[in-house]
């Protein structure tokens, strides 16, 4: 009895802990997915644990922005396709089907984002939870991107141009483009990466402009809360 109490209490404080870290398990997730990719390559144990490592991310997304009800089901109804994508990562070349579970895997990658967001900057008081999931926003915003360059690649085969004198390959894969989609952000640029078609392009200028406001408004944003702090404190 005692032992089953204990086994109890345990699971309580678990749950606790979890839902209070929330932002803080996701980005431990986002960051173990980046420190992954380089070893899942081929079709062996590092491959398949990948793939289930991608659908604890879309599981955990849904549970990270499940503050409402209804929330919670608009999730879930995105989560489907995005699970599909991450887990059996179907070939765009198969037709329309594969294009549009993309398309709406995207959509749940946006969904994702945006709800973080307003909980982030809804809240005044900072948090070690509020950096969490600023920085979850930010890892999101660059695997995001990282989709828009695959359906882009996939649809011009030609749109990128991968260097021979850096790279073994010359498709670039998930992993390149990921690469390329945080060299952008950062604006450190993506050595042996080049966006050759007027759409790529155009996605990179984007997104290194987003990532530019974004630092932007996440730093103005925590001087205003370090403000707002010390007045409420003296009133």
């Amino acid at each position: 009895m005692a032992k089953t109490f204990s086994l109890t209490k345990h699971r309580l404080v678990f749950s606790r802990l979890f839902t209070r870290h929330r932002f803080l398990m996701l980005f431990l997730f986002l960051l173990a997915t980046l420190i992954a990719y380089p070893y899942t390559e081929g079709h062996g144990f590092g491959y398949y644990a990948f793939r289930v490592l991608g659908g604890l991310i879309v599981a955990l997304s849904v549970y990270v922005v499940s503050f409402g009800r209804g929330l919670a089901i608009v999730a879930i109804v995105l989560a489907i396709p995005a699970m599909v994508q991450h887990v059996l990562n179907p070939s765009l070349a198969a037709g329309f089907f594969p294009i549009a579970n993309m398309v709406l895997s995207f959509t749940f990658d946006v969904w994702i984002v945006v709800s973080i967001f307003r909980r982030v900057f809804s809240n005044i008081r900072i948090t070690s939870e509020t950096i969490f999931g600023a920085l979850c926003i930010y890892l999101l915003n660059g695997m995001s991107f990282a989709s828009i360059y695959g359906l882009v690649n996939d649809l011009q085969p030609s749109a990128f141009f991968l260097d021979p004198a850096v790279n073994r390959h010359t498709v670039p894969d998930r992993f390149d483009l990921i690469y390329y989609s945080f060299g952008m952000m950062t604006q450190l640029g993506a050595a042996g990466v080049t966006a050759v078609s007027d759409q790529a392009r155009s996605i990179s200028v984007i997104e290194a402009i987003l990532g530019q406001l974004y630092l932007a408004v996440l730093i103005s944003r925590l001087i205003a809360a370090y403000r707002i702090k010390p007045s409420a404190a003296n009133s």
